[in-house]
């Protein structure tokens, strides 16, 4: 199974993140979307996971702050800000944030964090990243995408 994960679009959706993710069977966004038409499209391509942002607005109200799924054994938390990660995160396996712009990937005891870093309007020289969830039988690889600016 493949999903994309990406997050802090900010109202761009690039047409080489759209590639990346066309043959995912899911994707999961981090929040920071700030448009309904950006979910809208990210709807037609795959089953989506969304977060609300902080940046997200009256629109996005009905999104949650949070969420939980699971994928092939795979258990996944997914928030916005890492600071609403719960205290006790030892359940999952892969834990998912945004907000910061920056590409990060860790392990903390047992479980894998990752910020997939900003796929949306580029600040200065700010890269443009999005990763790729590969899941297999309860195992799972993250693959880093670069997105070129032009």
């Amino acid at each position: 199974m493949k999903i994309g994960i990406i997050s802090d679009t900010h109202g761009l959706l690039r047409t080489e993140v759209l590639k990346q993710l066309k043959d995912c069977d899911a994707i999961i966004h981090g929040g920071d979307i700030n448009r309904q038409d950006i979910l809208d499209q990210l709807e037609n391509i795959a089953e989506l996971y969304v977060v609300r942002g902080n940046n997200d607005k009256e629109w996005a109200e009905h999104l949650p702050l949070f969420l939980s799924i699971e994928f092939d054994g795979v258990r996944i938390f997914i928030t916005h800000k890492k600071k609403d990660v719960p205290e006790d995160f030892s359940g999952f396996d892969l834990v998912v944030n945004g907000h910061t712009h920056r590409y990060e990937e860790k392990k903390i005891n047992d479980t894998v964090f990752l910020n997939p870093g900003c796929c949306g309007p580029r600040k200065e020289t700010q890269p443009i990243t999005m990763a790729v969830l590969s899941v297999d039988n309860g195992k799972f690889s993250i693959s880093k995408i670069d997105i070129k600016h032009h």
